[in-house]
């Protein structure tokens, strides 16, 4: 006999399967650029104010139309700091390094950029097109070699990654080389379900 325990029980866990689902469903970014779109799964569990920090810029405007300012062939592509003017956007205050939690720098990651200081991450954030060890956090004998924090992965898209790290480059604005000859521009960047409802 099926007793109302059990359809309880059924119940509880169908909503806790559902909410797992939605949640990871949610924890996604459409990366609208000037070149088609690229979709990244985010890791909330493993670099939280990583997330929320790019999640935040995302939702208050800050990456709609910057530029990739920085394309190096088989390497990175990194934008989200600077308009087609080669203006810096303002930014927050920089956020703690998340760049110790085991996740590595491979092909197809989405990580932070930041100056020396591992604390210094604010906007800007790379796309690695080669697996990049160099970037990983590793902790040696004089102690730790900080990297570059890895808050995500490209699950659709990294074809349009690939052709913007093909584009020819150079000099422009305040930088000497490596700049997209012809902008190519981050449109906007918004969470989204995915993959997406057919």
């Amino acid at each position: 006999m099926f007793h109302l325990r059990n359809i309880s029980f059924v119940i509880a866990a169908l909503f806790t399967l559902c909410t797992v689902a939605h949640a990871q469903s949610m924890a996604h970014a459409k990366i609208q650029t000037s070149m088609g779109d690229i979709i990244v799964e985010l890791y909330p569990e493993q670099a939280p104010a990583t997330v929320a920090n790019f999640l935040e810029y995302a939702n208050a405007g800050h990456y709609d139309r910057t530029l990739f300012h920085r394309v190096v062939k088989d390497y990175v592509i990194q934008g989200g700091g600077y308009s087609r003017l080669y203006t810096e956007r303002n930014t927050r205050d920089p956020i703690p390094y998340e760049g110790d939690k085991g996740l590595k720098n491979e092909r197809g990651t989405i990580a932070m950029a930041r100056g020396d200081d591992p604390d210094s991450a604010q906007a800007q954030w790379f796309i690695s097109l080669r697996d990049n060890e160099r970037f990983d956090h590793r902790v040696t004998d004089l102690g730790p070699i900080y990297g570059y924090a890895v808050f995500g992965r490209v699950v659709e898209g990294m074809s349009v990654a690939d052709v913007i790290g093909d584009v020819e480059i150079g000099e422009a604005g305040p930088f000497d080389d490596e700049v997209p000859l012809e902008q190519i521009f981050i449109q906007r960047i918004d969470p989204v379900s995915w993959p997406a409802a057919e």
